[in-house]
């Protein structure tokens, strides 16, 4: 027999699957971002309570999961949770604003005036930055409004999500695909937008995508 804490643990396996909060699954599927809040899971009187079969329904076609392989996620072990970091500020630019000059050093890293504030709940030292995305050159993984947090202290290896800057003040989010002495392969993440190749020369400076806000 099924148990409130198998359907709820299910829906938190399928947000995590697609790399999105449980709030950030709520939203996709058009619903009120506290759908599946913790403190909706239990009623006022202290009882345990059921999603709906509507929101079940609503996240399963937004994120093209049949109902064969959320029943799957039943029979996982959650993973263990882990201690909660404390919010920090970290400096906050619009995706388009970066190439702009001024804003970054030489090593990629937030600098001069203009940056907004924004919480993030990671580590301090890093010198990690948001940027707010904006436009389609991102999609299906960001969305235009969502706010990735980089960091230019972590090291950027194949298959990382990177943000780069190019010496003409060309800023993107990519794929790191390859990176040799002679050239650096950026893949899209939207195939309507093509890959670049450039020389490492080419690159101002590039920084590892650590934490998404959807």
């Amino acid at each position: 027999m099924l148990s409130h804490g198998q359907i709820w643990a299910a829906i938190d396996k399928l947000a995590e699957r697609k790399k999105l909060t449980a709030s950030g699954l709520a939203r996709r599927a058009g619903l009120d971002p506290t759908t599946f809040n913790r403190s909706k899971r239990v009623a006022a009187d202290g009882r345990d309570r059921w999603p709906s079969t509507e929101s079940l329904a609503k996240i399963l076609e937004a994120t093209g999961t049949t109902m064969t392989d959320f029943l799957g996620f039943l029979g996982e072990r959650p993973r263990r949770a882990r201690a909660v970091e404390p919010l920090r500020q970290v400096p906050l630019l619009g995706l388009a604003q970066a190439g702009a000059g001024g804003f970054f050093d030489d090593g990629g890293f937030p600098a001069g005036q203009g940056w907004d504030q924004i919480n993030y709940p990671g580590p301090n030292g890093d010198g990690a930055y948001a940027l707010e995305v904006s436009g389609d050159s991102m999609t299906p993984l960001y969305r235009d409004g969502d706010v990735i947090i980089v960091s230019p202290s972590a090291e950027c290896r194949r298959g990382d999500r990177v943000v780069a800057k190019t010496t003409e003040g060309e800023v993107m989010a990519k794929i790191l695909q390859r990176k040799t002495s002679k050239v650096v392969v950026l893949a899209s993440f939207n195939p309507e937008h093509e890959d670049r190749t450039l020389s490492p020369g080419d690159i101002e400076w590039m920084a590892r995508i650590v934490w998404a806000s959807q």
